[in-house]
């Protein structure tokens, strides 16, 4: 099966060229100014301070899966999740393989006052302005499309933003990429070669990470979509729970959320 992570990189490479082109970095500065005067709300103190620490996912779309909710708008959902109890929410904003824009983060930041993070391949420093400039609150770094150093420079990049960072890891060489700038670990359940999702993954994390013995705030990403795994997980010592396909799939992602939260809420 061929990698669909390198087919992703390759496409937003050239992506993230085109785009310096159409609004060069100068002009995103400038923007920049005024953005900056929005204080960013911390999606780490979210999720520790929650109960449940559901980071809820507006997704119209994924590689694996192709269409989960074509028609999603952000301002049916949004707000949906907001008041049905998320803690943060993850905009994605890649349009070829999962269907979303910067105008769904955009959008976002106008209707919810919940965390935000872009949800996004991120390779270059260029994309890390545009998240700020578009409302994100933190922003997603993937351990394996980066190498260590391009890791710490995008995550101290970040926080001069005032970003929060997420580094997901799917393997344990790629705890290694772990820097001072890094607020939250994301254990993906989903291997992002072939797309395959296993909850153990989690699981066995977590057993390491504690050896670890880090301040790093723990998220659990892929495939959760039992409000008992979120209990075992928070028994495991993670806080954030990253579901986006459990919620969109039915068509009426807030009051899937509000239903499982109940569940969740039962099961402690």
């Amino acid at each position: 099966m061929k990698d669909i992570l390198q087919e992703i990189v390759a496409h937003k490479r050239i992506e993230v060229e085109q785009q310096k082109k159409f609004i060069p970095l100068k002009t995103l500065e400038k923007q920049l100014i005024d953005a900056m005067k929005r204080p960013t709300a911390s999606m780490r103190s979210a999720l520790a301070a929650s109960p449940t620490g559901i980071i809820a996912e507006f997704k119209r779309k994924s590689p694996s899966k192709g269409w989960i909710f074509p028609n999603a708008t952000i301002e049916k959902v949004l707000p949906a999740y907001e008041s049905a109890g998320a803690s943060s929410c993850s905009i994605l904003t890649d349009n070829l393989f999962f269907g979303g824009s910067l105008d769904d983060l955009r959008y976002a930041r106008q209707l919810v006052s919940l965390p935000l993070l872009r949800k996004e391949f991120i390779i270059d420093p260029y994309q890390l302005v545009e998240a700020r400039v578009a409302g994100a609150d933190a922003i997603l770094l993937i351990a394996a499309l980066l190498t260590p150093e391009t890791c710490y420079v995008l995550a101290e990049k970040a926080h001069q933003l005032q970003l929060e960072v997420l580094l997901e890891i799917h393997s344990d060489p790629e705890l290694e990429q772990l820097n001072p700038f890094i607020n939250m670990l994301g254990i993906n359940n989903r291997n992002l070669g072939t797309f395959v999702t296993s909850l153990n993954h989690s699981f066995a994390f977590a057993e390491k990470l504690r050896k670890l013995d880090s301040n790093l705030l723990l998220v659990s990403e892929s495939g959760i979509s039992e409000p008992a795994t979120v209990t075992k997980l928070r028994e495991q010592g993670f806080r954030g729970f990253l579901i986006g396909e459990t919620f969109m799939r039915g068509g009426r992602p807030g009051d899937t959320l509000a239903e499982f939260l109940k569940e969740v809420g039962h099961a402690h």
